[in-house]
């Protein structure tokens, strides 16, 4: 469903640069719509990482924290909604 609401976005919004995250379509789950920075569900991008690069939780968070969170992309970096306490 997330990879249809990414294209929505897409769609809708045809005329402004929205910077996505390879590999992490399913993980969308909203737009900002005043800044254009697409929204993505930390859980979901934990369990994309654990499934397709069948990582381990541990792994996954660390990889993610520091390789995809991590990464500065301008104005348009996307924004990771922390929709889940992971320890």
């Amino acid at each position: 469903m997330s990879s249809r609401l990414l294209d929505g976005i897409i769609n809708y919004y045809e005329d402004e640069d929205i910077l996505t995250a390879d590999g992490f379509d399913e993980a969308v789950i909203g737009i900002d719509d005043k800044t254009m920075r697409v929204i993505y569900s930390v859980t979901k991008c934990i369990e994309i990482l654990m499934t397709e690069m069948e990582m381990s939780m541990e792994e996954s968070v660390e990889f993610f924290e520091f390789n995809v969170k991590g990464s500065e992309l301008g104005k348009k970096t996307p924004i990771w909604c922390e929709d889940m306490l992971i320890e």
